[in-house]
């Protein structure tokens, strides 16, 4: 019998099956980053669909770590009204729901170009000589800059509870800040935030410390964590699963397994194209189960998971603790009642990426850009 509809823990939090719909970004959010009722929509369809627990989309913590005008916001108090109203109705339909706290790092500097300011810089780990696109929208961070940064996480952490969310998740993944320290390639400090891997690790731990700080320790903090990058001169896996041991040991509740730095094409990134075979399907599943075996904290698992049996292997397998699924979302969302109802017909997904590159690139917002037949 299946166990992905067991009822299960992360931390002090109860989910009513395995399935996670991990973090995709919307662009509903109004110009400020506040909720819109359309996004209410959005998540209150999801949570009817039947996923146990959503993971909200890139939500920043600061003003200096936004990557584009139309994702949430969450660094005053002004947004945990709205924020309440969304978890609210995800609530009332049966799931829970955390928000990721984000920091785009250097790549604000491509929104600051795009936009034509010149009196901000982007905050990065390091100046990198080579980067000539971009060497005149950004500068190295300060030990102040990377300090107000790791408040900001612990400030946000507390709305976040006041707006009613079950936890929250770090985005150290996929290019972004936390990304960024940790790549040898992208962190080229020589003080005490760079160098050795403890040292690159030090912004997720000193973040952890103040998230947990502020709003207890039974409050689950989660990280979806890059475990290797995309670049040459980048995080090896050699390197990363050793830093995911660092990270359950600081005391993350769990650990969702992705990318770090992307490549120069989508089989370097997070979004694999053209998942049409069981082969092409969780690419992430080796590097998952090798890093389960090393930690004693829920291992979350995403990367082209569209079919159930498949699904259910990695479960029963133990590989994986929670499937975390993005574009077959998008698709049908509500595919786990589907599954759970006894079709277990694969996702309709087709994992063209047309909802990433006819969509969301041209500034609209996300749907699946494939009409059903």
């Amino acid at each position: 019998m299946s166990t992905l509809f067991d009822q299960t823990r992360i931390g002090s939090l109860e989910l009513k099956n395995r399935f996670v719909r991990s973090a995709t970004y919307d662009a509903l959010a109004d110009a400020e980053g506040k909720v819109t009722e359309n996004q209410i929509n959005f998540y209150t369809k999801l949570a009817n669909g039947g996923v146990g627990l959503i993971l909200t989309g890139i939500t920043n913590v600061i003003p200096s770590g936004k990557i584009t005008m139309d994702h949430n916001s969450i660094h005053s108090d002004d947004y945990v009204q709205g924020l309440k109203q969304l978890t609210t109705s995800v609530h009332q339909k049966g799931a829970k729901i955390a928000v990721q706290l984000f920091h785009a790092g250097k790549d604000r500097a491509g929104l600051l170009k795009a936009l034509n300011i010149t009196d901000e810089k982007a905050l990065a780990p390091s100046f990198l000589n080579n980067d000539t696109e971009y060497n005149e929208y950004y500068r190295s961070m300060t030990e102040n800059d990377i300090l107000k940064i790791i408040q900001a996480f612990g400030d946000a952490a507390v709305r976040a509870k006041e707006a009613g969310f079950d936890a929250v998740q770090i985005h150290g993944a996929h290019s972004y800040l936390f990304s960024q320290f940790l790549s040898p390639l992208t962190n080229q400090r020589i003080d005490n935030w760079g160098g050795s891997l403890e040292n690159r690790l030090r912004i997720h731990h000193e973040t952890l410390k103040d998230i947990k700080e502020k709003v207890g320790e039974d409050y689950p903090v989660l990280i979806k964590f890059g475990i290797y990058d995309g670049l040459p001169g980048g995080l090896k896996f050699s390197e990363g699963k050793k830093a995911a041991q660092y990270l359950a040991e600081f005391g993350f509740d769990a650990i969702e397994v992705s990318n770090g730095l992307r490549g120069d094409d989508y089989e370097e990134s997070e979004f694999k194209a053209k998942i049409d075979c069981p082969e092409r399907e969780a690419y992430f599943r080796n590097y998952c189960r090798e890093i389960k075996s090393l930690v004693n904290i829920p291992v979350l698992m995403v990367g082209g998971l569209r079919s159930f049996e498949l699904i259910n292997d990695i479960i029963k397998k133990k590989d994986a603790d929670y499937v975390s699924l993005c574009r077959p979302f998008i698709r049908e969302p509500d595919i786990v009642n589907r599954w759970e109802s006894g079709n277990s017909r694969k996702s309709k997904c087709i994992s063209c990426n047309k909802c990433i590159d006819d969509i969301v690139m041209q500034g609209k917002q996300l749907c699946c850009a494939i009409i059903d037949d």
